[in-house]
């Protein structure tokens, strides 16, 4: 059966292989210190039959985003800056690609944001997509590109929270 937890040190880190050298060495090296330090929370994918195995693995964030450079008709509805939660990174196992497995690890990802959005105020998603590819599959999901950086997108809390609705149904 398919789980996702916080990342600890009884996790293999060292043979997940997505594929994208920055992003196996955020798992291997820099996750853990960011997780100790409050940085930023990382969870992986795992089979429960095989727990230390890391199928995939996102990170998610706070962080401030100046307003003005959001997608039209957003961009004046909220102060100079506002807080948003950041999907800092998202990546499945090349052995697991193309199996459904970002789709759940995102879902999970849209899930948390929402608790975070239940008690403390956020405006919605970040994510920054580190490829053309990348930025059509966070689309599927309802994520706008911004003006000025079409690789860097933005969720609202308000389509976050009628996505998750429908997914309910």
């Amino acid at each position: 059966m398919l789980r996702i937890e916080p990342l600890s040190r009884r996790h293999d880190r060292n043979s997940f292989n997505c594929g994208k050298s920055a992003l196996n060495d955020y798992l291997q090296k820099i996750a853990l210190q960011h997780i100790e330090k409050g940085i930023s929370r990382t969870f992986v994918l795992i089979d429960t039959d095989a727990p230390t195995k890391i199928l995939g693995y996102f990170t998610l964030a706070g962080c401030e985003v100046v307003t003005r450079d959001l997608p039209a008709g957003y961009a004046g509805k909220y102060p100079a800056k506002a807080p948003v939660a950041k999907l800092a990174r998202l990546a499945v196992s090349m052995e697991q690609q193309r199996q459904g497995l970002g789709a759940i690890m995102m879902v999970e990802a849209m899930k948390r944001t929402l608790s975070v959005a239940e008690n403390i105020g956020i405006i919605g998603i970040f994510v920054d997509a580190k490829y053309q590819n990348a930025r059509e599959y966070y689309e599927q999901f309802g994520f706008i590109a911004l003006l000025e950086d079409p690789l860097e997108l933005f969720l609202p809390l308000q389509s976050l929270i009628a996505a998750m609705e429908a997914a309910d149904q």
